[in-house]
């Protein structure tokens, strides 16, 4: 899978796992000069907190794009500090 944000592949892996269909790929896997550390935060009844990161590219920022579980609950621990996206990042195989 891949996930492309303002024509740049921002993150690649063939071990993604899909929570909700959201493909969330490990932390290894994404392209860590595109990120910026966000202090936005939500909280998910079953999986807990979320943090988030802040894509930059070409110029371009697109806020809160991404997002991952430092500490999940028990019920979500396979993600954790896998990345997940929305807000205009495509995902596809």
């Amino acid at each position: 899978m891949k996930a492309i944000w303002n024509g740049e592949t921002i993150a690649e892996s063939n071990d993604t796992i899909v929570v909700e269909n959201n493909h969330y790929f490990p932390e290894n896997s994404i392209k860590k000069e595109f990120y910026k550390s966000s202090t936005y935060k939500t909280n998910c009844p079953w999986k807990g907190w979320a943090s988030y990161y802040t894509l930059e590219v070409d110029g371009k920022t697109n806020e809160n794009a991404a997002w991952f579980y430092a500490e999940p609950s028990d019920k979500a621990k396979n993600i954790k500090n896998y990345v997940a996206f929305w807000k205009g990042v495509e995902v596809k195989p």
